[in-house]
């Protein structure tokens, strides 16, 4: 991130400066305390959403800044990649759950929730995963019958991000059991309603402070005007939001790939062995060389995915491709630092064995790299 980018322009570099700040002052001081308790304090929400660090592509009318340009939600995942501060679940949000709404949401709708989202007063979540219901979510159980003026809601879902602390709930269910994907609509629960609860904060190996839930829904009541997008056209909707939850990883990848190239590379200049430092030693420095030319092609090949993007060009396939290929490398760098930092590497006082730990999930959540796969043959006809 040290070079200068072509895709990038001042404004950005102004934001990213912003950013750093918040997260030097407000962020990485008390994350350690935040690991510990598996959950981050709401405040650093509401304090993101003061300085305009969520939701900045609402529109004006409901709060937002109106910025519909996706490099600032790279600044974003660059920043708090770089900085190792993983808790506070501000990409979650601002890259998949509230673009849901202001993509689907009625104009009262969006005048109820968006406000709050932005201030980061209001915090979202998703609920698509469930026990027994992973990447298929044509296998989902959640179900929504209609009762005229309201759904009633039952099921349970898992590995919910920010499930803890979310005040308003996106929730993937079924309103017709017999239309296959065409029966699953979106339905927005909020803190409060009768018969919503919340299980444990589950217990991860790695994304200790980011928390995790299981939410369970027991004849939840919900109004007709809680329901997102049209009935049975929830399948669809997720397909459409999928590619940009998948380059918001991809983005998180590449950066991570280039903040392991800086721990392995001031690591190798630093430790010595044998009299020297240990990069003089020529499988180490070949393995940095690998590492820094892996880490570039995953950048330029990520920068490329955002121009897409903005300009309205990034599909299903392309975005498929990075999330996987990026995750993947993410994984196999995290991998190789921890051994170049050798015992060092396996202390969770040192970055690279937080990282390690913390970058496993890249390839799992937002459709497995083996569900990318099948996305990419298929989009080949075969």
């Amino acid at each position: 991130m040290s070079e200068a980018r072509d895709l990038l322009e001042a404004e950005h570099e102004s934001f990213r400066q912003t950013v750093r700040s918040f997260i030097a002052k407000e962020v990485s001081p008390y994350h350690d305390q935040w690991e510990a308790d598996g959950i981050v304090d709401r405040s650093v929400w509401t304090r993101a959403g003061e300085l305009g660090l969520l939701c900045f592509d609402v529109d004006e009318e409901y709060g937002g800044a109106g910025v519909k340009d996706f490099r600032y939600n790279l600044v974003m995942a660059e920043e708090l990649t770089r900085a190792g501060v993983n808790g506070p679940g501000f990409l979650v949000h601002t890259d998949i759950i509230v673009p849901y709404i202001s993509s689907l949401g009625t104009d009262e709708q969006k005048r109820r929730w968006l406000p709050g989202l932005v201030s980061g007063e209001t915090i979202s979540a998703i609920a698509m995963t469930e026990p027994g219901a992973g990447s298929d979510l044509q296998g989902i159980r959640t179900t929504a019958v209609d009762k005229g003026d309201h759904y009633v809601l039952n099921g349970s879902k898992t590995f919910i991000s920010n499930g803890i602390l979310a005040d308003l709930v996106v929730v993937v269910a079924k309103t017709d059991t017999d239309a296959g994907h065409k029966g699953i609509s979106l339905l927005v629960v909020e803190r409060g309603m009768k018969g919503f609860e919340r299980g444990r904060n589950l217990d991860k190996m790695g994304l200790k402070a980011q928390d995790t839930a299981e939410l369970f829904f027991d004849d939840v009541v919900v109004p007709k005007e809680n329901l997102l997008g049209e009935e049975g056209s929830g399948f669809v909707s997720l397909m459409v939001n999928l590619p940009q939850e998948r380059l918001s990883i991809a983005m998180i990848a590449a950066a991570a790939c280039e903040s392991l190239l800086d721990m392995s590379l001031a690591y190798a200049k630093e430790r010595e062995a044998f009299g020297r430092p240990i990069g003089k030693f020529q499988h180490n420095r070949f393995l940095v060389a690998e590492m820094a030319t892996e880490a570039h092609i995953a950048r330029v090949f990520v920068d490329d995915c955002v121009r897409k993007h903005n300009e309205g060009k990034l599909d299903a396939k392309l975005a498929a491709m990075a999330k996987w290929w990026t995750t993947e490398l993410q994984n196999k760098l995290v991998d190789r630092a921890v051994q170049l930092h050798g015992g060092y590497g396996y202390m969770m006082e040192f970055p690279v064995a937080r990282a390690y730990v913390d970058s496993r999930i890249q390839t799992i959540y937002g459709g497995t790299t083996e569900i990318q796969k099948e996305i990419i043959g298929r989009s080949l006809g075969i």
